[in-house]
């Protein structure tokens, strides 16, 4: 009888127990519902480029904990951001833009060029710089130690910088063969890949680097004309272009120094690829190289912001858990010159703590030119 009793209060201990859970869980989901309802929506017309770090959980758990926001996002291409009207589609205005190239954002705050078909736009009552990354060059340990002896490449601090960038430019423009700086493994010409500057925005601000560079990092509408030919012909030099950077870093990692020896890319790149697919870095960490030209260009994430709940969201940029995990997660520079950070954090070799040397993006107006100069228009 004894253990019929305690047979008995063992499960009336267990039927309590689960009663318990299943109120608790119904509270839960009720206050998360209650949370929600009560939570500001902010929509953006976000450009390309941050696809993981804004739809990272946590990033979005502080936006609706922290600051009472819900963020909606909806695709646009950087192009479309300064011409159509910004609206959704319902109708409704959005609450501010993010766009993905500071030149979109320097652009949208002018009057739109009505002769050429561009919407009317909103007011920006906020916003700015938000996420920066550099412009590197991606190579291999091999490849490197060859231009340190060019003395293209030097090693400070443990970092790989191009101290010569006119001299590699020469030794692509003139079609130097690997073989002649010591790289017999490696066939034909020297070269650096790139996306295409005609279709690709990344390609575009890497080639408005390259124009600064040979103008003396000064470019004014006469010294652009006069360089715009050696321009030209690096361009066509460069032969086939991936359309996109991802696919074209995804090609350096698994083709190796025999198929991609040099490309461009973002600092980003690495730090997203390290977290995402550590197995995959370390295979590689060893032999690969990040090279910091000297001058670089950032490429910087903006965003404008047209009414008070965008403004909102603005304000959550601020957060240093956000900042850190746009860096360590994503390798997102934050703030308006890309502040200083625990490089030590990332795990990965030669990556500089701050970015000291860089030239400032080109007016719209300018690559538009250098653009259509390119297409040969």
């Amino acid at each position: 009888m004894k253990k019929k009793f305690i047979g008995l209060g063992i499960l009336l201990l267990l039927i309590v127990c689960v009663i318990v859970i299943k109120v608790s869980i119904d509270n839960e989901e009720e206050t998360n519902e209650t949370n929600v309802k009560n939570l500001t929506n902010v929509t953006v017309a976000v450009g390309g480029g941050k696809e993981g770090f804004i739809t990272n959980e946590r990033v979005n758990e502080i936006m609706n904990q922290r600051y009472g926001i819900n963020v909606i996002y909806d695709n646009w291409s950087n192009g479309k951001l300064v011409v159509n009207p910004l609206l959704r589609e319902n109708g409704d205005k959005y609450d501010l833009m993010f766009c993905s190239d500071q030149r979109f954002y320097d652009y949208y705050k002018l009057s739109p060029n009505k002769s050429k078909g561009e919407a009317d736009r909103y007011q920006v009552l906020n916003g700015g710089l938000t996420l920066n990354t550099p412009i590197v060059i991606y190579s291999w340990d091999k490849v490197v130690d060859a231009l340190i002896s060019e003395n293209i490449v030097s090693k400070i601090d443990n970092i790989y910088y191009i101290t010569d960038m006119n001299k590699l430019l020469t030794y692509i423009l003139e079609g130097k063969k690997w073989s002649e700086i010591g790289l017999n493994m490696l066939y034909g010409s020297v070269n650096i890949a790139s996306t295409d500057p005609v279709t690709s925005s990344p390609g575009a601000t890497y080639y408005g680097l390259l124009l600064s560079i040979m103008c003396g990092g000064n470019v004014t509408e006469t010294s652009m004309q006069e360089n715009l030919p050696k321009l030209k012909e690096f361009y066509e030099k460069s032969g086939y272009m991936n359309n996109t950077p991802a696919d074209l870093f995804d090609k350096y990692l698994k083709t190796g120094m025999g198929g991609e020896p040099m490309i461009v890319d973002y600092e980003k790149s690495i730090v997203e690829f390290a977290n995402s697919n550590p197995d995959g870095f370390n295979q590689v960490k060893d032999n690969i190289r990040i090279l910091y030209p000297t001058p670089t260009i950032w490429n910087s994430h903006c965003i404008a912001t047209f009414t008070e709940n965008g403004n909102k969201y603005n304000d959550a940029f601020e957060d240093q858990e956000i900042q850190q995990i746009a860096w360590e997660k994503y390798g997102f520079r934050t703030g308006v010159t890309g502040g200083n950070y625990d490089v030590s954090k990332l795990g990965i070799e030669g990556v500089p703590q701050s970015i000291t040397s860089t030239v400032s993006s080109l007016k719209m107006s300018m690559y538009e030119n250098l653009i259509s100069y390119l297409k040969g228009n």
